[in-house]
């Protein structure tokens, strides 16, 4: 990284990729790339043409893993919710992973664009709303994210941070009203919608950018603490109630800031470490 861009970037910055890029919270990330040129030569239509791909590609392979855990085929999925927030295409991937996977053509589907880092959330909450409209059924719900298609590098610690934070992948989970697997007994979501600026891609050029304030982690606690309690109260649960937490891992200083805030024990947050 430090020789690619050592003509494009200032001494400080160099430095600051040395100290981000060796900490040792972050050991490793996933690209959906076929070499490192990419993230450094790669025009935006061949950028937009590897985010379509890959999403498919990724969600597809997810649901499959999900569908076979849950002794499930395709022909049994009566719905689907899909989101990202790392490109946009239109129709949805929704659409392309019909195809695909061979859902049902009159199949319930929503693509989810725009809701950043907590997408899943909206994503559960609209699935479980559909599953309970429909009656039952199975609904799939994926999330995608290509970072690597907003990779951008220049003289801005936003820029730097987020290249060392985020990677390529999905994830999917499949829910029913079968008394079998995780229950979802209760969530709830908070909205601070005055400090959108402190995470946020904003376009330069038609291209995405990450913008994050070096504030957010004392910003990002106070909400998650709120959140914790609303779930918490909802189940007649406290803190110490709950053996095991899986925290956003947005970095070493989102994941501490949150365990202050609610007073997570450090050994139960063994699952969020990992990630």
């Amino acid at each position: 990284m430090r020789k690619t861009y050592s003509n494009r970037l200032t001494s400080r910055s160099l430095s600051l990729i040395h100290t981000v890029f060796s900490h040792p919270s972050i050991k490793k990330r996933h690209f959906a790339i076929d070499s490192t040129d990419t993230l450094v030569n790669e025009e935006p239509d061949a950028r937009m043409a590897r985010f379509t791909h890959w999403s498919i590609e990724l969600s597809a392979r997810a649901i499959q893993k999900a569908l076979a855990q849950a002794g499930l085929s395709a022909g049994d999925v009566t719905g689907l919710v899909v989101n990202t927030c790392t490109g946009y295409i239109c129709p949805g991937i929704s659409t392309y992973l019909i195809e695909k996977l061979g859902l049902s053509r009159s199949i319930r589907t929503y693509d989810l664009v725009g809701s950043g880092c907590g997408g899943a959330i909206p994503n559960l909450q609209v699935a479980e709303s559909l599953l309970k409209s429909n009656g039952g059924g199975v609904v799939v719900s994926a999330s995608v994210e290509i970072c690597s298609a907003t990779l951008q590098m220049d003289n801005d610690i936003s820029l730097i941070l987020s290249n060392a934070l985020f990677g390529d992948g999905a994830a999917a989970a499949v829910l029913w009203a079968k008394p079998e697997g995780l229950e979802m007994v209760g969530s709830a979501g908070r909205y601070v919608p005055e400090q959108r600026d402190a995470i946020r891609y904003i376009h330069k050029s038609g291209q995405l950018y990450n913008q994050l304030s070096l504030k957010l982690p004392q910003l990002v606690n106070k909400a998650a603490a709120a959140v914790a309690a609303d779930v918490l109260k909802s189940q007649s649960l406290t803190v110490g109630d709950v053996k095991h937490w899986a925290v956003h891992t947005g970095g070493e200083k989102i994941i501490n800031a949150v365990r202050d805030e609610i007073g997570i024990p450090e050994e139960r947050l063994s699952a969020t470490r990992k990630v």
